[in-house]
């Protein structure tokens, strides 16, 4: 009788490890983690200081990066053109996009793309 409440109870065992073990696999499966091939990027240009511009990045319409400033230069001065402002932004999505975080700009980059 011993015998076969320790064969019981090892089935039982085994019969709930199994079950938690296909939950947490189902559940997965179901879990949607946004990946870098299908995530959604955007940007949007904002206002800086001193009638300058700097630019939000939006990751499927979440805000994720808000520069209001040149990155990669000190203090706080934004760019001095939108269309500056709009191709960093371009830039900072493209790394976002291949996986690069984060995606630091460079002056080099900036000056490649007359964005100073």
């Amino acid at each position: 009788m011993h015998a076969a409440l320790l064969r019981g109870f090892c089935c039982l065992v085994l019969c709930c490890l199994l079950s938690r073990a296909l939950q947490a696999q189902t559940q997965g499966a179901h879990a949607a983690p946004v990946h870098k091939a299908t995530a959604s990027y955007t940007y949007k240009l904002t206002d800086a200081a001193k009638s300058t511009f700097g630019y939000d990045i939006y990751q499927n319409g979440r805000l994720v990066i808000h520069q209001p400033s040149v990155p990669a230069l000190p203090g706080q001065q934004g760019f001095k053109t939108k269309a500056g402002a709009a191709s960093v932004a371009q830039l900072v999505i493209k790394k976002m996009q291949k996986g690069e975080m984060p995606p630091t700009v460079s002056l080099a980059e900036m000056k490649k793309l007359k964005a100073l």
